[in-house]
């Protein structure tokens, strides 16, 4: 299988300078999907050049904005012309389902659509009221710079987009590196780019690890902005050197979300049902590789029994396979290391006295087809406290913890237990309750009476070790512009402050 050039700079497809390959690999079989440009930090280097003169010398910051507009709405139509294959793409490579892969397309279409709305509905200016009729004060908006985006192995494309399309929108060069276990999609988005008329040098793409690229984007001296989506070990070093550069930093570093169900939400039969089924579903979505996924079931006391017993149930009914056959819900996690991880998770809950209610351990090889990938059992681990490790610690994976309450005061505390603070969702028949309780939750995300939704006009963030800043909705554009204060005298005179 012969390589395809990945990275891409200044306009130009090109190989790595070191011309170092990577393996892609499916999570569904261990195969290689693809060989693809390993690039380092000379790449990162060049790239970065590359974006640092297109932002100077180049015409794309000061072009207007009906034309950034415009352009992102071009890319919106491409990407819905290629959805079927973009969605194969991101099947193939991130083991996520094919109806998954089409939902993304979807998003990441709406992201460009509503960041084009977004510019286009925006004033040349916030006058501000400086307390006399003699001047004129505005805050206007210009675009950051360069800017380095750092995306993550489970959504490569929704990610790429929440940075991609605001970056455009607000008039900036990048250089985004994928993750390396799935760059494919993202390469296919820089395409659709270069495709919907964007200059040569504004996006810009390097394909390699996080060390050295990663790092080298990270304290690059001459990027403005560092937006980082992954891990927060990761996450933390990279955004400390970007911190210490005095760039302007985004970093969103994942969750460990609360499901909190209270008993009034499972009274009627079609609210149990509804419950289960959304508990279900905020857990082992994409096989729980999903930042906001609800791997934390905090539930009343009074229906635990019932409630965890058809969730395990159900749990075991889930098809597990690859993500591009019919009828398949779940698929592979996404590599050997993380299929490791969440058995070393698994492990270490059962050693400190959960309770196994389901999965556990990886499927049968005559359960799933094909047998050699990477798959693993959805699991439902009962009588779980906040000391276990797989209650503290993201386990991006299928993996469910049970704990109980007995009051609502309870139930928050337990909620608000975490170090991070990305996302969470109460369920309640009685309304009063639910949006009491998710007012007292200390998350940049709360459902009520759901889980997982999000909207590109709201934005998406979190608190504690979740990270800094937001993306989508207003804010997200606001991300990637500087604010600048232009204060007019429209009748000078002298001051006459000095005598002299």
């Amino acid at each position: 299988m012969s390589a395809i050039e990945t990275i891409h700079v200044d306009g130009v497809w090109r190989a790595a300078a070191s011309g170092a390959t990577r393996e892609v690999l499916d999570p569904a079989d261990a195969t290689v999907i693809q060989l693809v440009s390993e690039g380092g930090a000379e790449d990162a280097d060049a790239a970065v050049a590359a974006a640092r003169r297109a932002f100077d010398e180049g015409s794309w910051p000061a072009t207007p904005v009906a034309e950034r507009s415009a352009l992102l709405r071009r890319v919106a139509d491409l990407l819905q012309r290629d959805r079927e294959e973009i969605a194969l793409i991101e099947s193939r490579d991130t083991g996520k389902t094919l109806e998954e892969g089409r939902a993304d397309v979807d998003a990441v279409t709406d992201a460009f659509r509503y960041f084009a709305d977004v510019v286009m509905n925006e004033s040349g200016g916030r006058v501000v009221d400086a307390g006399s009729p003699d001047v004129h004060s505005v805050i206007v908006h210009e675009p950051v710079g360069v800017c380095s985006l750092i995306t993550p192995w489970n959504y490569p494309l929704l990610q790429a987009s929440w940075k991609v399309a605001p970056a455009i929108a607000a008039g900036n060069t990048f250089v985004i590196k994928p993750s390396e276990v799935t760059p494919l999609s993202t390469v296919h988005l820089i395409k659709l780019l270069v495709e919907a008329g964007l200059p040569a040098g504004v996006a810009n793409i390097v394909t390699g690890a996080g060390l050295p690229v990663g790092q080298r984007l990270a304290d690059h001296p001459d990027v403005d902005l560092f937006s980082f989506t992954g891990g927060l070990a990761s996450g933390t070093k990279a955004g400390a050197a970007a911190v210490s550069g005095a760039k302007n930093i985004a970093l969103e570093l994942g969750g460990k979300n609360p499901n909190v169900v209270f008993a009034d939400s499972c009274a009627t039969e079609e609210g149990f049902d509804t419950a289960v089924d959304q508990a279900l579903n905020a857990a082992f979505i994409h096989s729980g590789q999903v930042c906001s996924a609800g791997a934390r079931l905090i539930i009343e006391e009074s229906v635990r029994d019932r409630f965890v017993a058809e969730l395990a149930r159900r749990a075991e009914k889930i098809k597990l396979g690859r993500g591009t056959e019919d009828g398949v819900e779940c698929g592979p996690l996404v590599s050997q290391q993380q299929l490791d991880k969440v058995e070393a998770y698994v492990a270490s809950a059962l050693s400190e006295g959960a309770q196994l209610r389901s999965g556990g351990s990886r499927p049968q090889p005559s359960d799933v087809r094909p047998a050699s990938g990477y798959f693993y059992a959805p699991t439902i681990l009962d009588g779980c406290h906040r000391d276990m490790k797989v209650v503290r610690e993201e386990t991006f994976g299928p993996i469910l913890t049970v704990e109980t309450f007995t009051t609502e005061d309870e139930a928050v505390a337990l909620a608000n237990d975490t170090e991070f603070g990305l996302a969470g969702a109460v369920f309640s028949s009685d309304t009063a309750r639910a949006r009491r309780v998710a007012a007292r939750l200390r998350h940049g995300t709360v459902w009520i009476n759901d889980f997982h939704p999000y909207l590109p006009q709201a934005e998406w963030g979190g608190f504690g070790k979740s990270g800094i800043g937001r993306e989508l909705g207003p804010t997200g554009l606001d991300e990637y512009r500087e604010s600048k204060h232009i204060y007019e005298n429209l009748r000078p005179e002298p001051v006459r402050w000095f005598a002299g």
